[in-house]
């Protein structure tokens, strides 16, 4: 076993970082940028991911990426020009508070169909058709539908079937199959707190095993099997988690 020694700083960093009106995006850039589609930029594990995806199904001849990484300027411009345009009640609804925009990751994308006029708030994307087939495929890219109908209560935005957050796979894959928000997830991983009681996730000819590590005041110490491959990520709120892969004998 390896131990990895994590700063405070890193709680805030990594794909399941929790960001919402609770929690804030705790920085205002990626290290990394990628362009997609038609020049949106995005976190570059993110952007690639999307490409594949897009590239599986044809995808970039009839959707566009409408946004993608916003800086805090720009958020806090969206929002003023959306608060003067349509009021307190919509703007609250569909435009996150400059500074807890998911979209100041580069891990959050808004996609809508191709056509001659695009709402930048709220662009179609149905779940019929090539939209319909991105929904089926993007958890097995590692995105999530982040505010599904039903889920206002708990992430505080309004039902967006055009926003997509990148989370990683397998965890994607669970919180579509258990319809859980990441609000939930965050909270649901918890319980799985020891290397020795892990959640287990069967992916092709891999197991996967996630567990949660809390954060301690200054570092803290997360042990890694380092003969397999594994991520660490900070959930942006009290801890981290922990993602190890290893391969199936069947014999």
């Amino acid at each position: 076993m390896k131990q990895i020694t994590l700063s405070r700083d890193a709680l805030h960093r990594g794909a399941l970082i929790l960001v919402n009106a609770l929690h804030k995006a705790a920085w205002d850039r990626p290290e990394t940028l990628a362009a997609v589609g038609n020049g949106v930029q995005l976190e570059r594990q993110t952007a690639a991911l999307l490409e594949e995806l897009m590239q599986e199904i044809g995808g970039w001849d009839s959707i566009i990426p409408v946004s993608g990484w916003r800086s805090m300027a720009e958020q806090q411009a969206i929002w003023d020009s959306c608060l003067q345009e349509n009021g307190p009640e919509y703007t609250q609804t569909y435009v996150a508070v400059p500074g807890h925009s998911e979209h100041q990751t580069g891990l959050a994308v808004d996609l809508g169909l191709h056509q001659e006029h695009i709402d930048f708030i709220c662009p179609e994307f149905p779940d019929t058709g090539i939209c319909g087939q991105f929904k089926e495929r993007a958890a097995d890219y590692g995105f999530i539908l982040r505010y599904p109908a039903g889920g206002e209560a708990l992430t505080g935005i309004g039902c967006e079937p055009w926003h997509f957050r990148y989370v990683g796979v397998p965890h994607a894959r669970i919180m579509t199959e258990n319809r859980q928000t990441l609000e939930e997830y965050t909270e649901y991983i918890k319980q799985f707190d020891s290397p020795l009681h892990p959640y287990c996730i069967r992916i092709g000819g891999r197991a996967v095993y996630i567990s949660y590590v809390p954060a301690t005041p200054e570092e803290t110490i997360v042990e890694v099997n380092e003969a397999a491959p594994y991520q660490i990520s900070g959930n942006n709120v009290d801890g981290f988690v922990l993602t190890q892969w290893t391969y199936i004998d069947e014999r």
